[in-house]
């Protein structure tokens, strides 16, 4: 029996092995399904098998639809609410608005950034976790295509900027979350925050995992990879 495997690119999904049978019956490798029959020069009988692989699709739609998901809440609680998380008449606290009630004017108050100091917020502190926050979203933007990168390859080192991507934009989101709350903690509490808190944290919760799915997804491909190598085989 000769076996010959025919690789045709280095980014197949699939190889398709050759078997010549002269004396009947086919010896298949756990995950080899048989195609088709033709007929072989040597007059016996031609076999071409393909490697099994599941149906993608329907996970290549979930990421996407996950993604599109964080991007779309991020965008509510940052750009449409503008980064406040708690928006209430007498109260509003957000990344960019430290707004509270005055009694002596019976309004809401707006601070300045420059007025911060004084009440006790860290400037500093308070300019990181917008650029925490807001740096997260940016390299969410761009996500969608190293994924549809790492899906059309499917090798293990295309998955690695998708996982990069996802590390630093799930860190930069909890990074600058944890530090609003340190910084003005004081005025905040579980019950005043509003479905902008909601929604950043529910895009917290995806990115991480998404970046779960990734890194498994890497894994998988690298023991892809080496299936795919194991095709290759000497004659019998």
């Amino acid at each position: 029996m000769l076996l010959v495997v025919d690789i045709r690119s280095p980014d197949v999904k699939a190889c398709s092995v050759f078997y010549e049978v002269d004396l009947g019956g086919v010896i298949c490798d756990k995950g080899v399904q048989v195609v088709n029959q033709v007929p072989s020069p040597s007059g016996g009988r031609q076999e071409e098998m393909t490697v099994s692989r599941p149906r993608r699709g329907t996970q290549l739609l979930s990421l996407f639809t996950t993604i599109f998901v964080v991007i779309f809440l991020l965008f509510y609680a940052l750009y449409w609410k503008h980064g406040n998380l708690i928006d209430l008449p007498d109260q509003r606290i957000g990344f960019f608005n430290f707004c509270l009630w005055d009694e002596d004017t019976s309004s809401l108050h707006c601070h300045r950034f420059s007025e911060l100091e004084a009440l006790g917020v860290p400037r500093v502190g308070l300019a990181l976790a917008r650029l925490g926050v807001y740096g997260a979203l940016v390299f969410t933007l761009f996500i969608p295509l190293p994924l549809f990168l790492a899906w059309s390859n499917g090798n293990k080192g295309k998955w690695q900027p998708l996982v990069a991507f996802l590390a630093i934009a799930s860190t930069l989101l909890a990074g600058g979350l944890s530090l609003f709350f340190t910084c003005v903690g004081r005025w905040i509490t579980l019950s005043l925050l509003g479905l902008e808190f909601l929604a950043l944290a529910t895009a917290q919760a995806l990115l991480i995992l998404l970046l779960i799915a990734a890194v498994t997804l890497s894994q998988r491909a690298e023991k892809d990879e080496s299936e795919l190598e194991s095709c290759y085989a000497s004659p019998v």
